[in-house]
């Protein structure tokens, strides 16, 4: 449905985004990650056509954004990180202002209306002032607004920055229903959310994409080494770290700290595909250590992103 190619934006001699290539299908829940300036609002602005690119192309369906910028704009729903209200405007009276402004027919005004308060949860606040809003249901409304003319892509921009925990969810919520019927493509650096919502994930850093891929092809694609964390008592460092490196598949011991209790604390890495942890075990049972905790690290979206973002750094 959109096709990216060798997308590229300058600001004067810097370099925002750098020759990304994305395919988006119809239908999809796509997020883009990535650490604060790292391309994701100057990619999405592009998408909208509100920037022009500096270099390569951007198709939707049939239309090119050079030769076709209206058609495009018109398939899109765009809610920017900062909604631009009219804050003395009551809800239903601001929501009726953008349908004519969209050109829907007086006689879908009314329907399309009661459509999206529902759909967006705004049924309790049509008569309020939109300046008397939380920045939750300020969000809301940016969402109805965006869904206005039944676009077929819904582009977000940091839908869920600076909201609380329980509106984290409704807005979520209300992002999975729209995505059984539109192609849905938000940025965000909140990872859980990224997680939890989406079908496909792109990470970018400083304007390259480094990861493309639901959340499991993210963790087969990594080399990110497993870590194993372990608290011990009555041992010493460096006994530790010979014993344990001497492990077939452990690469490196690190000493972490050493609590007032005596307890040394190590992490052990290893970017072996083996499970290590009973070997590690047996070891440890032929000293005269004790084994106060024993974690391995899952290998989380958090980790694989920082990973990913600080191997360009």
């Amino acid at each position: 449905m959109i096709h990216v190619e060798n997308l590229t934006k300058y600001y004067d001699s810097f370099c925002a985004v750098d020759q990304i290539n994305i395919e988006i299908n119809k239908g999809e829940i796509l997020g883009l990650l990535g650490p604060n300036g790292a391309g994701k609002t100057t990619t999405l602005k592009m998408l909208t056509g509100y920037f022009k690119p500096s270099a390569g192309t951007i198709q939707v369906n049939d239309y090119n954004i050079e030769d076709n910028p209206l058609e495009i704009k018109q398939m899109i729903g765009y809610l920017p990180e900062s909604s631009p209200f009219y804050k003395d405007m009551l809800v239903y009276d601001y929501l009726e202002y953008v349908s004519k402004i969209k050109g829907i027919k007086p006689s879908d005004r009314h329907p399309r209306l009661r459509y999206l308060a529902d759909l967006c949860g705004l049924n309790h606040i049509m008569h309020k002032a939109i300046g008397e809003l939380s920045k939750g249901l300020n969000q809301r409304v940016g969402l109805a607004h965006a869904m206005m003319n039944d676009p077929e892509i819904l582009i977000l921009d940091e839908p869920t920055q600076g909201l609380d925990p329980n509106q984290i969810v409704e807005i979520r919520h209300i992002i999975k229903k729209i995505g059984q019927e539109k192609t849905v493509i938000f940025s965000t650096h909140i990872l859980s959310e990224a997680e939890a919502t989406c079908d496909r994930i792109v990470i970018i850093n400083r304007g390259k994409i480094v990861a493309d891929g639901n959340t499991a092809e993210l963790k087969q694609s990594t080399d990110q080494k497993t870590i194993i964390q372990l608290s011990l008592l009555n041992a010493e460092t460096e006994s530790v770290q010979n014993t344990l490196t001497a492990i077939e598949g452990i690469d490196r011991v690190e000493s972490i700290s050493r609590t007032d209790d005596g307890v040394l604390k190590v992490k052990a890495y290893s970017s072996s595909t083996e499970d290590l942890r009973e070997k590690i075990y047996r070891t440890i049972k032929a000293t005269d250590w004790v084994i106060i905790e024993f974690l391995q690290e899952a290998k989380t979206l958090e980790t694989i992103f920082r990973d990913l973002t600080r191997q360009i750094n």
